[in-house]
């Protein structure tokens, strides 16, 4: 039986995807011009709102405390300390020949 195919991560949205400044500036432009647009690019400045916060609450990670994130941090740290501990143990036993260039 094949192995199940895994889907690449998403891609990350493209940064202009997380500018609202000119959503903003479409509006004061409306507004200095009392066109009646303002209502539609006000709704596009909601709908984007929304689609920003629901990003946010599926980014991984988002229910993780900050206590809880310097618990992993410093978990990964001493894992990287000891694992470095190990490399150098291992290099010290000579039992790797190191080509010298």
């Amino acid at each position: 039986e094949p192995p199940a195919e895994q889907k690449p991560p998403p891609l990350p949205p493209a940064q202009e995807e997380f500018s609202f400044l000119p959503l903003v500036h479409d509006i004061i432009k409306c507004m200095d011009k009392d066109s009646q647009d303002v209502h539609q690019v006000l709704n596009e400045l909601k709908n984007k709102f929304q689609e920003m916060r629901k990003l946010i609450s599926s980014m991984p990670g988002i229910g993780v405390s900050p206590e809880q994130q310097q618990q992993q941090l410093q978990n990964l740290r001493e894992q990287v300390r000891t694992k470095n501990e190990l490399l150098q143990k291992y290099k010290s036993l000579c039992m790797f020949e190191i080509p010298k260039e």
